[in-house]
């Protein structure tokens, strides 16, 4: 993820996002929520599973932690359960097999922990029932995967790589100079290779992929032999090429209601770039665009989600964020111009374990592999993800420091909002938009508060926030994200 880490790091603000840079002071505000715009249904949060799954996947106080609302205990401090119900799997592309004198050459910048382990692993038998399929492969990640669908995730099936026989030079990491590296008599095998292992989880692991995904941020040049994790070069050409041998792979198995999504670029622009490069067939084939946040505050979401939803008519997910800063104000800013711009319906944190300090919301050693450290970043994930549930429409406020979410059923009305300035400031929320608005009793708003910058608040409960009318009020001290929930609201 190095490449990646520099790349956010270095991501300039735009138009869009050059306001939300911290550290700025911001006077008081007066958000007004509008139910009478909307952004759809929300399908709710989710972590790649990948390689923290690939160490700490048997564990099921980690499946409670990230897949339930619960309580749990970790080192003898309570943490609030994230709630997570997207876990997308991957797909590994490595074997310490040989076939024919032939063997993967590994990079050797790679650590073992990042070498997931493939399926199909002899070229020369198709046949998933033949020894040249292993499915006690990969046992630790798959064993997060079932635990996270025991406890009602969803899940994406998707591929860094293809198999290390497919990639022109044996090599799961990437080519040399990082061009594109599936060969060309492969495209089909590489589709056959996930849709085979889709039908198999579905008949044997009790997992029905939502979606599948053949690519990993394809267009991107840093795929090469001496990278440090897998992945591989697909250019728009070549996607364009796989997408109707895995539409045909997961018809064939049965599979017609297994979705497709792409590409998992990198970032906004890139994704634009290679959804417009793709023809009306091809788009076809595409049932949901996915996007990684590697753009930071940068970026055009606006363009992409008129590209995408407006005009093509598709799902847009954001399904790989990350970012260095274990404080979370990063996360909370970047999710929050998502919200504002972007218009997913879903968001998915990359590693919620992370060996790099401040990347996963609990950090871990890479050369032990034992679990340490819970960042604020956790806390701050949960003020989003545990109140804005499945289901629940994203209403829109006007403004990109603010995100409220409607549950017409419940009558319940979410808001989380951040204050990124040096400074405290107060937040109003104008509610006259709703027909009716009573709260608690009394009017009370429960309210929960994370305090960034530590020393303080870590999702924290507060009882002592009363609606005025339609209007609420709420002081926000410097840097905190909060989450307010009204009782009592009728659109």
């Amino acid at each position: 993820m190095i490449r990646r880490r520099t790349l956010l790091a270095a991501a300039g603000g735009t138009v869009l996002g050059g306001a939300l840079a911290t550290g700025t002071a911001r006077a008081d505000a007066t958000i007004a929520v509008n139910p009478g715009t909307t952004y759809g249904k929300w399908d709710g949060w989710g972590t790649s599973l990948a390689w923290w799954a690939n160490v700490f996947g048997a564990r099921d106080d980690f499946a409670d932690l990230f897949f339930t609302t619960r309580s749990v205990t970790y080192n003898g401090t309570a943490l609030p359960g994230l709630g997570l119900n997207i876990a997308r799997y991957n797909l590994g592309a490595c074997s310490a097999n040989s076939v024919g004198g032939e063997s993967m050459a590994a990079s050797p910048d790679i650590p073992g922990y990042k070498q997931i382990e493939g399926y199909w692993q002899d070229w020369n038998n198709e046949d998933p029932t033949s020894s040249a399929w292993k499915w006690t492969a990969d046992a630790t990640q798959r064993a997060a995967l079932t635990k996270a669908t025991a406890r009602g995730a969803a899940s994406e099936l998707f591929a860094n790589s293809p198999m290390w026989w497919m990639c022109l030079n044996h090599n799961p990491s990437g080519a040399s100079g990082g061009g594109n590296n599936l060969q060309s008599w492969n495209y089909r095998q590489h589709a056959s290779h996930l849709a085979a292992v889709a039908l198999y989880a579905k008949n044997n692991w009790g997992v029905n992929f939502s979606t599948v995904e053949a690519f990993n941020e394809p267009s991107s040049n840093w795929w090469t032999a001496t990278g440090t994790q897998e992945g591989c070069h697909v250019d728009a050409s070549v996607q364009s090429a796989v997408l109707p041998h895995l539409r045909d792979e997961l018809d064939r198995r049965g599979l017609t209601g297994t979705r497709i999504s792409a590409s998992d670029e990198t970032n906004y622009d890139v994704a634009r770039t290679t959804w417009n490069s793709f023809g009306s067939t091809t788009r076809a084939l595409v049932d949901r665009v996915n996007v990684h946040g590697y753009q930071g505050s940068g970026g055009r979401r606006d363009l992409l989600y008129t590209d995408a939803v407006t005009t093509g008519g598709k799902a847009l997910w954001n399904s790989e964020y990350g970012d260095g800063d274990g404080t979370g104000l990063s996360l909370a800013s970047n999710l929050l111009l998502d919200f504002r711009w972007l218009h997913p319906t879903a968001w998915v944190y990359w590693q919620v374990m992370d060996p790099t300090a401040g990347w996963g919301m609990i950090k871990y050693d890479e050369s032990t592999l034992t679990a340490g450290a819970v960042e604020t970043k956790l806390y701050v994930m949960a003020q989003f993800s545990r109140h804005i549930r499945p289901g629940m429409t994203i209403v829109d406020t006007g403004v990109d420091y603010a995100v409220a979410a409607y549950d017409a059923t419940a009558k319940r009305l979410v808001i989380v909002a951040a204050n990124k300035s040096t400074s405290a400031q107060t937040l109003t929320f104008d509610l006259s938009r709703f027909t009716t608005v009573t709260g608690s009793t009394g009017g009370l708003v429960p309210r929960w508060n994370t305090l960034t910058a530590g020393g303080g608040d870590l999702y924290t409960a507060h009882s002592d926030t009363r609606l005025n009318g339609k209007s609420l009020s709420v002081p926000f001290a410097a840097g905190a994200v909060q989450t307010l929930q009204v009782e009592g609201v009728v659109a």
